[in-house]
């Protein structure tokens, strides 16, 4: 009994630290952290599903690791972009990791479960099978099936905004981000036309999502 209350004792800090970070998180979502980092639902939404009017990306149900990794570079001035700089450089680490957890953890928006619309013919082509004329492969050979993501280093592409993902693809393409693992985007991106580049961004915003639980 005694060890049981001795284990117990050691588990409270830890527990009430998770607490803490939860809360804390959900507070910076809603109102910011009050050092200059602002409310987070005000550019991704109060169900983290973002704006497609704006091109403020999905953070609902995707990677900690990948998300956390992004505000890190956000915050170290890796990934260039005028708003998330100066709120990323706000947040401490912990606040980041914190934020990261929360929104990973964060069921994907009922809506995202729509049916996808009439398919790009080029953009699915593009997306699904690539150009190996151009050693350009299929997004999906690293996104995954209908662009659902794997892991921390290929992130979902469906249900994100296509402004968003459109404008992913032209940082890619002109150099100006340049996070991505052995620069695989870099690559893929210089292949590709302002028209592709559109067609396969309207063709995984078009792509349904399940309307529970995390991204696979």
């Amino acid at each position: 009994m005694l060890r049981i209350l001795a284990l117990l004792a050691l588990l409270a800090p830890l527990v009430a630290g998770a607490t803490d970070a939860a809360t804390s998180a959900a507070k910076i979502v809603k109102q910011g952290n009050g050092k200059g980092a602002a409310p987070c639902m005000a550019c991704h939404g109060v169900d983290g599903g973002g704006m497609e009017a704006t091109g403020y990306p999905r953070l609902a149900g995707l990677d900690a690791a990948y998300l956390q990794r992004q505000l890190d570079d956000f915050a170290n001035g890796t990934r260039a972009n005028s708003v998330m700089q100066p709120n990323a450089s706000a947040l401490s680490e912990d606040e980041r990791a914190a934020l990261a957890k929360y929104y990973s953890a964060m069921p994907l928006p009922a809506r995202f479960a729509k049916p996808a619309t009439a398919p790009d013919a080029k953009g699915e082509r593009l997306a699904t099978r690539g150009d190996w004329s151009r050693e350009l492969p299929g997004c999906v050979q690293c996104h995954a099936p209908g662009g659902v993501g794997v892991g921390a280093s290929f992130p979902p592409l469906a249900g994100q905004p296509a402004a968003y993902i459109e404008a992913q693809l032209r940082a890619w393409q002109q150099g100006t981000r340049h996070n991505d693992p052995l620069a695989l985007m870099q690559h893929v991106a210089k292949q590709l036309t302002p028209q592709e580049i559109q067609a396969v961004a309207g063709w995984f915003a078009a792509q349904p999502l399940p309307a529970t639980g995390s991204t696979p």
